[in-house]
């Protein structure tokens, strides 16, 4: 490369650093309340006999003279303790002990057998039974909260709660999902007893609050769920609803010294993890339940300074990628992989472009319909959601399946494309670098080894010192235990098929300016990877806001795994371009990206055993 354009890396790779080391200290610093609040990174063996991974948020001033409430947060299922840091951000600054836990299966606490799912309430009510024990914390004002299957581990505690000799619990918050309303008989229930329970409701939740007829048929979308009987039962502690009056969402009601309560939002399910209004209802119920040492208004919220910052966090570890690439090839390990002189892009033929649009417009239709077809197949459901016996997160091969899917169809484009096309018109498969020779191959995929290796030792270094991670909202870059590089090297081949499909697609192929200016062309094929995601959640959420319910046959957890490959595609495409422009060998970027992307949806996922 030339001094310019190495001083210009150099520039990008000290900003990217800049990016990362700025994020990680305001992030710090939201969630330690300045110092107000001590974080601790913590791992022991509970009550179950199973090792237990979780965050401590510890006001300084707590102490045994002047023990504190204590919330123990949960996030839900494929997710992590990290995704509840609007919660425990928002409980630590009123003054909260809050311990915010990887639920067993997740994380870095222990796997799920599969069929212990209850086992010390996935490991929330063996938080609790900790919590309970810590000389700083008011034992009789203990709460428990968690989103999704976060919530269910809430409802496994509180008959784990009530055989105990003493019952820890004294305030529950349930967010999007259902409380327990019936007996094993039929029976409707006050299966709380006299504890305090809310309900965050998300009108347009795509899997809870909805009303089953006896064949099985959904009888009430989940933005009618206030009206119905299940939920008018919780709200009179578990009357048979012909019995009890009508109640609002939104009203607390109380019968001695237990209340209920219904926070309803215009909301999908993911999203309460990053909603204000849901941040509010947890701080104003827990205020009313438990009392708060450092009272604050509801609206009083800083966590989504953390969440901008960690978003900062995660720009900056993307342009490490390139940025520190780019850097090593002006070593003398990796200097045979760079180029002399940057070779920019030529324009195209009106015939050039018409294989360009046909190429992205099948790809787009293959990707999309592909995903829905897969999502249709019962085994790829099996896979998806852990019934199978594989050596790494059913969610996780069940994306790895549909990239490596496509992949194989993108190999099969660009074969046709080069037979039809390219070759007539003079294009050369070695000088583009879809072969550039067995040994510069794995020259290149050492130089991408070492990009990922030096990417993560700079998460695992930040969050040794600061405690925290790079996000926005469910993409997370953060630290892993050993185990996890297992799981990422078993689906790395399929991430690899993809991926490396996708680089000399988007460089070898696909790379030319339109109206003069290569950027354009970066641009457009940034967006069409994304395109079919895209479209799948505008179709879906288009759909369910207008009736009330998902699109037929197409579950709403597919659309949710959707968010995250939207991003992750379109970053993609830029950091293959932008490695490719100064090695001409796509296979380097592949590598870089299919390592990422196995690493992150390993750490953020679900592990079963059998």
């Amino acid at each position: 490369m030339k001094q310019g354009l190495l001083r210009r890396n150099s520039f990008w790779l000290a900003l990217s650093l800049v990016l990362m080391l700025v994020s990680a200290i305001v992030a710090s610093a939201v969630q330690t309340v300045g110092g107000a609040v001590t974080v601790k990174d913590m791992r022991w063996e509970t009550a179950s006999g199973r090792l237990m991974n979780a965050l401590l948020f510890k006001p300084t001033d707590a102490s045994a003279d002047d023990p504190r409430p204590a919330v123990v947060v949960s996030h839900g299922w494929w997710n992590n303790r990290e995704m509840q840091d609007a919660n425990y951000v928002e409980l630590a600054r009123r003054g909260y002990v809050v311990v915010s836990i990887d639920m067993y299966g997740h994380g870095d606490s222990d796997p799920l057998p599969n069929d212990e799912l209850e086992v010390g309430g996935t490991g929330m009510y063996d938080a609790v039974k900790l919590v309970a024990d810590l000389p700083y914390v008011d034992a009789d004002r203990i709460g428990v909260t968690g989103h999704s299957n976060g919530a269910r581990a809430a409802n496994f505690s509180i008959p784990i709660d009530d055989a105990a000799d003493e019952q820890l619990i004294a305030s529950v918050l349930l967010v999007d999902n259902d409380p327990v309303y019936r007996d094993e008989a039929g029976a409707y229930v006050n299966y709380y007893g006299a504890r305090d329970v809310g309900v965050i409701q998300a009108q347009y939740d795509e899997f809870f609050f909805r009303s089953y007829g006896p064949e099985g048929q959904v009888l009430t979308p989940p933005r009618e769920y206030p009206t119905t009987d299940n939920a008018q039962s919780f709200l009179n502690f578990g009357a048979d609803p012909a019995d009890g009056e009508q109640r609002e969402a939104g009203e607390v009601y109380t019968d001695g010294d237990a209340m209920r309560v219904i926070y309803s939002l215009p909301q999908t399910h993911p999203w309460s993890t990053i909603s204000s209004g849901a941040v509010g209802h947890l701080v104003d119920f827990f205020e009313e339940s438990l009392g708060a040492p450092n009272p604050l208004p509801a609206g009083d919220q800083v966590w989504q300074v953390k969440e901008v910052f960690t978003t900062i966090g995660l720009i900056g570890f993307g342009m490490f990628l390139v940025a520190f690439t780019r850097a090593l090839l002006g070593f003398r390990a990796f200097a045979g992989l760079r180029l002399a002189e940057p070779v920019a892009a030529a324009a195209t033929t009106r015939k050039g472009l018409a294989w360009f649009w046909g190429g992205l417009v099948v790809s787009a239709l293959f990707s999309g319909a592909s995903y829905v077809l897969l999502s249709q197949a019962p085994w790829a459901g099996a896979i998806a959601f852990g019934t199978t016996n594989l050596y790494a997160p059913g969610a996780v091969w069940f994306i790895a399946i549909w990239a490596a899917i496509n992949g194989v169809a993108g190999l099969a484009i660009m074969v046709i494309s080069y037979l039809l096309f390219g070759r007539r018109n003079g294009q050369d498969l070695r000088t583009v670098g879809v072969f550039p020779g067995w040994r510069r191959f794995f020259h290149g995929l050492g130089l991408a080894l070492t990009t990922v290796a030096a990417a993560f030792a700079i998460v695992f270094a930040l969050d040794y010192f600061f405690t925290t991670d790079f996000r926005l909202w469910v993409i997370a870059v953060k630290t892993f235990t050993p185990d996890k590089i297992l799981f990422a090297l078993t689906v790395l081949p399929l991430f690899l098929i993809y991926f490396f499909a996708n680089s000399v697609a988007i460089n070898a192929f696909n790379r030319f300016t339109l109206r003069g200016k290569e950027w354009l062309n970066t641009l457009l094929l940034a967006l069409f990877n994304s395109l079919a995601p895209i479209v799948l959640v505008i179709a879906q959420y288009t759909t369910f806001f207008v009736s009330g319910y998902t699109i037929p046959g197409f579950g709403g957890i597919y659309s949710i795994w959707l968010f995250p490959v939207i991003l992750i595609l379109a970053a993609a495409a830029v950091i293959s371009r932008k490695i490719y422009r100064a090695t001409n060998n796509p296979y380097i970027a592949g590598f870089i990206n299919a390592a990422v992307v196995a690493l992150i949806s390993v750490s953020n996922s679900l592990v079963f055993t059998y």
